[in-house]
Formats: structure tokens, C-alpha cells, sequence
């Protein structure tokens, strides 16, 4: 395989998803790997992401040292998720108690990604480099168009482009599933001192490193700890029918919030959670958008989609980080294998036969969750026993499958298609 001319691949996109793969592709000296970005910088929106078991095991299949990366970022292991009843006549009720074995890590977004690329070579990050145009050509080079007018020829080309995706648009062209749709929420946050949400929840919360979520009439709360217990995340997420905004986020105010959260009644955390986040001096209303249509594929010839560009989901199961990781997982299994360009569509291939079908129940589980902790599941409300009834088996089908086992089958179903397709020649 050394001796081989190296496969040129680009990642498109440098948030979490580009490059938790390029970190993990980067080991193999057969790929000539690149990562455009659009922004001045590589960054990431949001203040923490938590990482579930699935995502945390994924990490672990790439690169054991991914973990002790996540805790040099300040990363918090939750003790346990507690969800709890948060308004109306059963306010204060515990829903749901996630055991330690099962719980996330929980990151700070910006310092997971410096991590994840710290010690990626020179000359292999470009930012400023905003795709606006990619074709394939007779001899299946991929070539990628700039909006500087510069342009490059790959192998294979990765899309991690997000929500926004231009490579979701190519591979899917017209068909509705191209689009995101409003998932029918919006959320804020906010990153205070520990010490000030002591001071303004009370001490009881903060006993252990434990994460809280809070449901009630048409909104949720939830706060956990971050940065290696120094700071708090705070979030309110609203429930609404539609987004009256060409902008994806909106200036938020405490009246706003208020408004938003009146029907909580007899509430043990709305109004502190609301002067909380009324503190942030640019407080936003962030609306939810998820890919509501299932594709059809995420490949098209040398061209493939990950993460957000290929199944961008409501953050309601925390599963969103998670399943770009796995993508991660599974590619760089992969492409450990791959020796020329035919092995290339063999790999993406493989990838979407594996990957797609699970994101995509994950997306729809996610938007559902979201109704049923805002209160809004016909014929399930508020009403405890019918809550913890509607919510118990949906992390299973998140958190439910071996990455070890799942990472084995994708390579065996490559070396399986790659054995007939020598057969054939």
C-alpha cells in the first residue's frame, strides 16, 4: 500500500464532526488528507456537547487516548441524569434517573475541537475556503470550487458541512430530504461560575456532578456542570408551532422568557433559571432545525455526507455529537482498508448501508422525545407514570448497540463486497 500513489481526500467542514475524522484518519499514511473550512477559524457554536456511552465507546474504538483528550478539555462525567417534573401539580416529581454507567461526558465544544486538532500537520487546515461548487469528472476525480475562485481535485470528498450543507445539496439534488425543517423549537443558553448558580438554584443541586432536565407546560430546562467543574450550562428550550424569522436565531429577552414559561406553575426552578439566563448580555433564541425527510442516500459516487450534513437532529436526545462520532468510527474503519479509488465507493457504500438507517431513527426519536418532555404528547402530558412510560426505552435504541460489534460488521460487509468485486473482474 506504501508504494501506491496516496488517495487525496478532503474533508469539507472543521467543526466536530470534520475533525473528530481527520484526527482519526491522519494516522494512516496512505491518504493525502485536507479540511476546508468556511469560517476566518475553526470553531464551534454552544457552550458544552455531552457525549453518551455509544459516543464515548466510538471515541475509544479510533483512539483510547480520545478520552483522556475529552478530560485535558475540562470534560465532566456526569454522576447521573435526573429529569424531573418541573410545573403544574406534580412539580418537584422525579421522572427518570439515568445510572453513572450509562451517563455523558460533558465538554466544553471549543476546547474538545482545539484538542482534536492540536496536532494535526501544517499545511493541512484551510479556513476562509467556502465551497460553493463540487463535480465529478469522467475519470471519478472529484473537483471542489471555492468562493475565491480557487479550486482543488480529490479522490473522495467528505462532507461535514452541517445543517447548511452544499454537499447534502449535491448528493440529493432537488429531493425534498435536501432541506432542513423546523423541528418546532428553539432554545438559549448560557455559561455561568459555579458559585453563581449556587447561589441562585441553591446548593442542592450541585452535591454531585449531576445533570438536571426539568419538563413542564410547553418548555424544558436543564442545567449541568462543565469545565472541569468550574462553570455550569444553563438552557431553557420553548416549544413552538412556528419560526417567524429568516434568521436562524433572535434577540431574547427576560419578558420574552417570561412569557414563554407562564404556565409553569408552582415551579421549584423557572424564575431562578430565568434571571440566570437573563444574565447573558447576548442572550439569543436559537431555533431547532432537523433533516425531517429521510435521504435516500448519503453517497454519490466519490462524494459522501457525516455528521449535521447528513442527519441534522434536534438536540432533545443529546445525540447529535454522538452519531458524528460514529460516522467518524465507522469511516476511519474503513478507510483503513481502502487501497485505491474502487474501494473508495466500496467504503461509502458500506457507510451508507450502516450508518444511514440508524441516524435517521435517531432524528425522529430526538423530535419526539422533544414533545414529550414539553408537555405536548397526546395523551401523555404531564402525567408522571405516563411520562416515564413514553420516555423509558428511548435512549435505548441510542445507547442499545456495541461499537465494537458495530465497527466489525461494517468491515466485514466491505471485505465481503470487496471479494466479489474481484470475483467479477
Amino acid at each position: 500500500m506504501d508504494e501506491s500513489p496516496r488517495l487525496r481526500v478532503a474533508i469539507i467542514g472543521g467543526g466536530l464532526a470534520g475533525a473528530t475524522l481527520f484526527h482519526a484518519l491522519m494516522k494512516y499514511s496512505h491518504l493525502d488528507l485536507h479540511v476546508y473550512e468556511a469560517g476566518a477559524q475553526f470553531s464551534e457554536r454552544g457552550a458544552a456537547v455531552g457525549l453518551s456511552s455509544n459516543a464515548q465507546a466510538a471515541l475509544t474504538e479510533m483512539d483510547p487516548s480520545l478520552i483522556d483528550l475529552l478530560y485535558s478539555a475540562g470534560a465532566v462525567r456526569m454522576n447521573s441524569t435526573r429529569v424531573i417534573i418541573g410545573s403544574g401539580p406534580h412539580a418537584g416529581e422525579t421522572l427518570l434517573e439515568m445510572a453513572k454507567e450509562k451517563q455523558s461526558l460533558v465538554v466544553h465544544r471549543a476546547a474538545f475541537l482545539d484538542g482534536l486538532l492540536r496536532p494535526v500537520p501544517a499545511g493541512t487546515l484551510h479556513a476562509n475556503k467556502r465551497l460553493t461548487e463540487l463535480s465529478e469528472n469522467e475519470d471519478g476525480k472529484v473537483t471542489i470550487r471555492f468562493e475565491d475562485g480557487s479550486h482543488e481535485v480529490f479522490d473522495g470528498v467528505i462532507g461535514a458541512d452541517g445543517i447548511h450543507s452544499i454537499i447534502r445539496q449535491y448528493i440529493l439534488g432537488d429531493h425534498p430530504a435536501s432541506l432542513p425543517y423546523f423541528a418546532g423549537f428553539w432554545d438559549c443558553r448560557f455559561l455561568v461560575s459555579i458559585e453563581k448558580a449556587r447561589e441562585a438554584l441553591g446548593d442542592e443541586y450541585f452535591k454531585e456532578d449531576r445533570q438536571y432536565g426539568w419538563c413542564g407546560e410547553g418548555g424544558f430546562f436543564m442545567h449541568d456542570v462543565l469545565d472541569g467543574g468550574e462553570s455550569v450550562q444553563c438552557v431553557s428550550s420553548v416549544m413552538v408551532s412556528t419560526w417567524d424569522s429568516d434568521h436562524w436565531s433572535r434577540a431574547l429577552d427576560q419578558e420574552t422568557l417570561e412569557q414563554a414559561f407562564s404556565g409553569w406553575t408552582n415551579s421549584p426552578i423557572a424564575s431562578d433559571m430565568i434571571k440566570l439566563l437573563s444574565g447573558n448580555p447576548d442572550l439569543r433564541a436559537y431555533s431547532q432545525w432537523h433533516h425531517e425527510i429521510d435521504a435516500q442516500t448519503f453517497t454519490r459516487g466519490h462524494v459522501c455526507m457525516m455528521g449535521d450534513a447528513a442527519h441534522a437532529m434536534a438536540p432533545w436526545q443529546g445525540a447529535g455529537a454522538g452519531q458524528a462520532i460514529e460516522d467518524a468510527m465507522i469511516l476511519d474503519a474503513l478507510f483503513g482498508e481502502v487501497e485505491d479509488t474502487q474501494d473508495l465507493l466500496t467504503a461509502f457504500k458500506v457507510f451508507d448501508e450502516v450508518r444511514r438507517s440508524r441516524s435517521q431513527k435517531i432524528i425522529h426519536s430526538s423530535a419526539h422525545t422533544g414533545r414529550i418532555m414539553c408537555g405536548r404528547e397526546p395523551g401523555v402530558g404531564l402525567n408522571p407514570e405516563r411520562v416515564r412510560e413514553a420516555l423509558g426505552p428511548r435512549w435505548g435504541i441510542i445507547m442499545g448497540v456495541n461499537m465494537k460489534e458495530y465497527r466489525k460488521g461494517a468491515l466485514t460487509n466491505f471485505r465481503d463486497l470487496k471479494r466479489q468485486g474481484k470475483k467479477s473482474v
